[in-house]
């Protein structure tokens, strides 16, 4: 597999709206081979195709919140190929995000509790499930890629400001 290079903010790729996926085969796969490790490595908890460059519905997430008896994480890969939510719901949680295309840089982002997502995954089986808490907030934040949207522009725009000034300021400084 191979690390990819990962799009930052503010690349207009990241504006692109994905098309969805017409075969799940061994292209894709090899794909989604990549985008872990390339989201493993940064490290991350979730990563958008587009991220990476490619405009397809592909998202991969592994939330690592247990860990082993000797304190690592277990990875629990998750792949979604054209997800869409269906029936959020109307209670709000708020979580402090963070992006792989927006690095060291983090804001709270208010997004709906609970959603029911529709996907497939790597072997083309449906799923249908609810998702709640952290997984709920990294897949509605993932999708938001998928539809050209970084968790930037959910924030009023003195914060979006102030992120992309620390930013080019980083950058400068590297």
């Amino acid at each position: 597999m191979a690390l990819l290079p990962i799009i930052e903010v503010p690349d207009s790729r990241l504006r692109i709206i994905s098309t969805p996926v017409d075969t799940v085969d061994d292209e894709l796969r090899d794909l989604i081979g990549d985008m872990f490790d390339t989201m493993y490595d940064a490290p991350g908890i979730g990563l958008a195709a587009i991220q990476v460059g490619v405009p397809k519905r592909v998202i991969v997430m592994d939330l690592q919140e247990q860990e082993d008896e000797e304190g690592k994480p277990i990875r629990e890969p998750r792949v979604f190929i054209n997800p869409e939510i269906v029936d959020p719901s109307e209670e709000q949680n708020v979580y402090t995000e963070g992006c792989l295309s927006v690095p060291d840089q983090y804001a709270d982002v208010e997004r709906p509790a609970t959603c029911r997502v529709k996907w497939l995954d790597e072997k083309g089986e449906a799923h249908d499930e609810v998702f709640t808490g952290l997984l709920a907030t990294c897949i509605q934040h993932e999708m938001d890629h998928l539809e050209g949207i970084v968790f930037l522009d959910h924030l009023s725009r003195l914060k979006r400001d102030m992120i992309m000034k620390k930013l080019t300021k980083a950058r400068k400084a590297a």
